[in-house]
């Protein structure tokens, strides 16, 4: 078998994890990865048993062998990357937002389109076999009409002042940090699941900490806990840590979600309560292998993510029997399997199973929407 030969940009907390999951493919190979820093891209490289650490993205662009680029890096990054990448015809993966704007997003949509090249985007969670078998209960009819989301995603880890990472920063992140960062994984399964599309908002954000205080040195994400008072300087802060966003559907239902990263003891939690005239679905991504079901007249029930249980399109995505638990983790593998399997085809599918550059974009209108709706205090269509 020809491996096909890829390379990692960004080594944060990301990037590492892409690197994990695509060594867990058999028809890939990580050839090698890009840090901020030539020292740091070599340390890095040592350690996972890297076989090149590019000295620059350019040099990344110019090896002949590099077949896709997985793109890491902080948000404002991403546009740029992502159109040399493809300039120079390598296809792409680029972790979301795509982009920090509508009209950068569009221009990506159109140069995937010219160029015909594969583009995913990074919209992982979908690949909890759950979620799909949500969607295709959905689709069989099974839950019926949707009547109500309520969802939320609640973490912790910048929960105190002491606690940074690039994404408070809008230079680096972009205008929305909780909203775009996870909110926008939970609007993207909401629609995934549903088939419906949000036409409206109406948000209100709230920003905790108006000071925090930023290390004198580098951190990675998850790691700012280790320092000590003496390495911080104060600076102000001016996006949300908490945002509550009402949803008006495409259906003429409605809907609400909570996003938050100051929520003490959530570590990663993303919960879907989908209220249908059949049925209700409830799923946390902490507990991700059970869903339950919900019945007017009937016994509520429990679904074990079991490939024995699930409806055949959702059954692709479990690589275990039931009881053998798959995380997070999984849910990258998941992905990069249907996405290197267009790959190997040379072109991205009229109809691709994995989420696109398309998708990149449709969560960029949602998110610039929510942010115009909290400026305004009021309702704003999509």
């Amino acid at each position: 078998m020809e491996k096909i030969k890829t390379a990692v940009v960004g080594m944060g907390f990301i990037g590492p994890a892409h690197v994990e999951a695509l060594r867990r493919l058999p028809n890939v190979d990580v050839v090698g990865i890009l840090h901020f820093n030539p020292e740091m891209t070599r340390a890095k490289a040592e350690e996972m048993g890297i076989q090149v650490a590019y000295e620059s993205f350019e040099a990344v662009l110019a090896d002949p062998q590099i077949q896709c680029v997985h793109i890491c890096t902080p948000n404002a990054m991403h546009f740029h990357q992502a159109k040399a990448a493809m300039l120079a015809g390598k296809h792409v993966v680029c972790e979301k937002p795509l982009s920090t704007t509508i009209a950068e997003s569009e221009e990506l949509v159109a140069l995937a389109a010219k160029t015909g090249l594969v583009n995913a985007i990074h919209f992982n969670l979908r690949y909890y076999p759950l979620i799909r078998q949500m969607r295709t209960m959905r689709e069989k009819g099974e839950l019926g009409e949707v009547y109500s989301v309520i969802g939320s995603y609640l973490q912790d880890w910048l929960f105190k002042d002491t606690d940074y990472n690039w994404r408070l920063e809008p230079e680096q992140s972009g205008e929305s940090r909780a909203i775009a960062d996870i909110g926008s994984h939970l609007l993207d399964a909401i629609e995934y699941i549903t088939g419906l599309k949000v036409e409206s908002v109406m948000a209100d954000f709230s920003t905790v900490h108006k000071f925090r205080k930023k290390p004198l040195k580098p951190v990675e994400t998850y790691s700012g806990k280790f320092l000590q008072p003496e390495d911080y300087q104060d600076v102000p802060i001016n996006t949300e840590d908490h945002a509550n966003v009402m949803l008006r559907f495409s259906n003429g239902n409605k809907g609400v979600v909570t996003v938050s990263q100051v929520s003490a003891g959530r570590k990663n939690r993303m919960e879907l309560e989908i209220a249908g005239s059949n049925e209700t679905y409830q799923w946390i991504s902490e507990s991700p292998n059970n869903l339950w079901i919900g019945k007017r007249d009937g016994a509520n029930q429990h679904l074990m993510r079991d490939p024995a249980l699930l409806h055949g399109e959702a059954r692709g995505l479990v690589s275990f029997p039931g009881g053998h638990n798959e995380g997070f983790p999984d849910t990258s593998k998941q992905l990069f399997k249907e996405v290197y399997q267009a790959i190997t085809e040379g072109k991205q599918p009229v109809n691709p199973p994995f989420p696109t550059f398309a998708d990149g974009l449709r969560e960029i209108q949602i998110c610039e929407a929510i942010v115009e709706s909290n400026k305004k205090q009021a309702w704003v269509k999509i």
